[in-house]
């Protein structure tokens, strides 16, 4: 239960901040985060409500390819890497500065 419970804490690996992302935030209660490559819908479901304390209503995600990029040394490769979308129920709202401090502090 305790590798559950841990896994459920990393999947999460940082909120997305952006225009679009703030457009839909405002526009349909959704939060966007970037999580791990290998994390299931489920799974980020649960992350969410453990972490934030709030009922998920759907899950969308992308897998986000890394861009090729050309430096002094030769070409390179950034990660590739996966996006989700969680929509909140209506009424509730996410709390990234609070519920992230309390993550990193356990």
């Amino acid at each position: 239960m305790m590798e559950r419970e841990a896994r459920l804490m990393n999947i999460l690996r940082a909120p997305i901040i952006s225009e679009k992302g703030n457009l839909v935030s405002d526009k349909s209660n959704t939060a966007s985060f970037k999580v791990l490559r290998d994390a299931s819908k489920g799974e980020i479901k649960q992350a969410v409500e453990k972490i934030f304390g709030v009922t998920v209503t759907s899950v969308n995600t992308i897998n986000v390819a890394g861009k090729a990029r050309r430096s002094a040394h030769g070409m390179g490769r950034r990660s590739d890497w996966k996006k989700a979308y969680v929509q909140i129920q209506k009424g509730q709202q996410v709390d990234l500065d609070s519920a992230l401090a309390d993550k990193e502090s356990k």
